[in-house]
């Protein structure tokens, strides 16, 4: 998970805060100490470690913070403000030109995963209905040009290639004529990379800004390099000018000290963030849900957005009133399996609950998880629309309940689970639907509590 390191411990030394009625100084000045480490293990720049926390200290110290009722609160409150302010405090947006057409033009070394970004920023344009082109200008990675096609055809969106023999130049103002031949009002270059900066990439990529002077100018960098990318960053945007950076694998990076260190080093914002290898995971990049997460305490807007972009509303609405109703159906089961799905792992939607305990979570086999929906939607599967529609058929038949398991190869233990959970599911419906607000008794919404 992003940040899970630098998050675990930022939890844990503000827990301690939190517990105390009372802080005195002694109180904040080790809790500084433990915060100044826990960024520093995230590869944070020392100077950068150095300025946050004595602004930290300076503002916990304050009068407010100590004569408060509730001092951890504020403490809390002051580190993720200062921790939005050093990522950027709002979200960058991408420059799309009045005219109607945008050039953007991907750089970085090679490996960060610029041709890969190049079909996940195309498809998050097109589902805002732009109409994206793909311009292949690496002319020099063997199978750069094929990966992207490749890529584009997976997506369907079009690609404008002209072989390796062409220079990126030609083959970028090609693309652009190209572009707006064909009602393209995107275009996306995806230029050559090296394994590390040289004079000859520098120079093809200037000639290349000189040419099409493009709208966006992005920088892909590997998160995972920690402070490498900090000083890729600063030599790109000192050769090209950037406009912002496009983080790479930050799924897999538990320090996180790119994203903390980039845009307070180099004032070039952090636009978006590359969180997975699926085509659609790609982010913007919100600098003050991305220090809620780090502080524990989650990403609700996120998630929504998500749910918004991923459900399609009038078939949720519908979905909702059948299980209120008592007309939810084994159909309807799966149904809301594939709206989980396309939500994404649920290893990634927990990190966006509030209250959710990282720690507590280290433990959970998020893969077993999926595959138990999997195994469900299997056994579904393998029923007759009638038995779907009306489970209790099967639940009275043992021989229906053989054929079944039989059909998608699971036990018919795993059936009797399936017709128990869905029924559980069908009750606690219910008693959704007769509870009113204001009218709670001794026995809740779900039965006698312990201590009532």
């Amino acid at each position: 998970m992003a940040f899970e390191g630098l998050g675990e411990k930022l939890q844990e030394t503000l827990k301690k805060l939190r517990g105390k009625g009372k802080l005195t100084e002694a109180d904040i000045k080790e809790a500084m100490k433990e915060v100044k480490r826990a960024l520093l293990e995230a590869d944070v720049n020392f100077k950068l470690v150095k300025e946050f926390v004595n602004k930290v200290s300076d503002k916990c110290l304050g009068s407010e913070v100590l004569e408060s009722l509730t001092p951890g609160q504020q403490v809390i409150k002051i580190v993720n403000d200062e921790l939005k302010d050093l990522m950027g405090s709002t979200e960058s947006e991408l420059k799309l030109s009045s005219t109607g057409f945008t050039i953007i033009m991907l750089v970085g070394l090679q490996g960060a995963g610029k041709t890969t970004m190049a079909g996940k920023l195309a498809l998050n344009l097109r589902k805002k209905n732009k109409k994206p082109l793909l311009v292949a200008c690496d002319v020099y990675r063997p199978a750069a040009i094929k990966q992207l096609e490749v890529l584009g055809k997976q997506i369907d969106i079009p690609v404008f290639s002209m072989g390796d023999k062409i220079s990126p130049v030609e083959i970028s103002k090609a693309g652009i004529k190209h572009a707006k031949d064909n009602g393209n009002n995107v275009v996306i270059i995806d230029t050559a990379g090296r394994l590390q900066i040289d004079e000859e990439l520098m120079e093809e990529l200037k000639n290349i800004k000189a040419d099409v002077t493009p709208d966006e100018i992005l920088l892909v960098v590997d998160s995972m390099t920690g402070q490498e990318a900090v000083n890729v960053a600063k030599t790109f945007d000192e050769t090209l000018d950037i406009d912002g950076v496009v983080l790479t694998k930050l799924d897999g990076d538990t320090k996180g000290g790119a994203a903390l260190s980039i845009k307070a080093l180099t004032g070039k914002p952090i636009k978006f963030v590359g969180l997975g290898e699926k085509v659609n995971d790609l982010e913007v990049f919100h600098p003050d849900r991305m220090a809620s997460r780090i502080l524990g305490m989650g990403d609700v807007l996120s998630l929504i957005e998500k749910a918004q972009a991923a459900i399609d509303e009038k078939e949720a609405k519908e979905l909702g009133e059948r299980m209120l109703n008592q007309e939810f159906t084994l159909e309807d089961l799966i149904t809301s399996f594939n709206q989980m799905k396309k939500l994404g792992p649920l290893n990634k939607l927990i990190e966006m609950i509030p209250g959710v305990d990282a720690k507590a979570m280290q433990g959970v086999d998020f893969a077993q998880g999926e595959k138990e929906l999997k195994r469900k939607e299997a056994i579904v599967q393998s029923m007759t629309v009638k038995e779907r529609r009306n489970p209790s058929l099967v639940q009275k038949s043992p021989s229906r309940k053989k054929r079944i398991a039989d059909g998608c190869g699971l036990s018919i233990q795993e059936v009797n689970k399936l017709l128990k959970d869905f029924e559980m599911m069908k009750k606690t419906m219910k008693q959704f639907k007769n509870f009113k607000p204001g009218k709670a008794n001794k026995k809740g919404l779900f039965g006698k509590l312990p201590f009532a």
